[in-house]
């Protein structure tokens, strides 16, 4: 089997979601989509870097004090640490080869506005 898992999950409430080490999609057409990929391979990687168990931890955290200081929780989850990374280089499909270990701790104080 190739790396990552990629399974498709109708009932999904997002276009996908990286679970170590799966992605799910909510639509097969995603799959195809190589700046959606690449977000959540970037993921991928967040989360081998933190063994997996405490990315999850950590991503929760910064989700619940992200609702303490943005009014909604779109917001919220646009400032997620490991979100701003992905989201910032998600484009960019050479990231993952140029990417420095652990690179989600640039971006701890960079925040989003809606």
């Amino acid at each position: 089997m190739k790396f990552p898992f990629v399974f498709i999950y109708r009932k999904l409430h997002v276009r996908g979601i990286a679970l170590f080490p799966f992605i799910i999609f909510q639509n097969k057409i995603f799959t195809e989509d190589l700046v959606i990929m690449n977000h959540e391979r970037i993921h991928h990687r967040q989360q081998l870097e933190l063994l997996i168990l405490p990315f999850y931890i950590l991503y929760l955290l910064n989700y619940i004090r992200n609702r303490f200081i943005f009014p909604d929780h779109h917001t919220a989850y646009l400032n997620i640490i490991f979100e701003r990374e992905a989201y910032a280089n998600d484009m960019n499909l050479k990231y993952l080869k140029e990417r420095k270990r652990f690179a989600f701790r640039f971006y701890i104080r960079k925040y989003r506005k809606r």
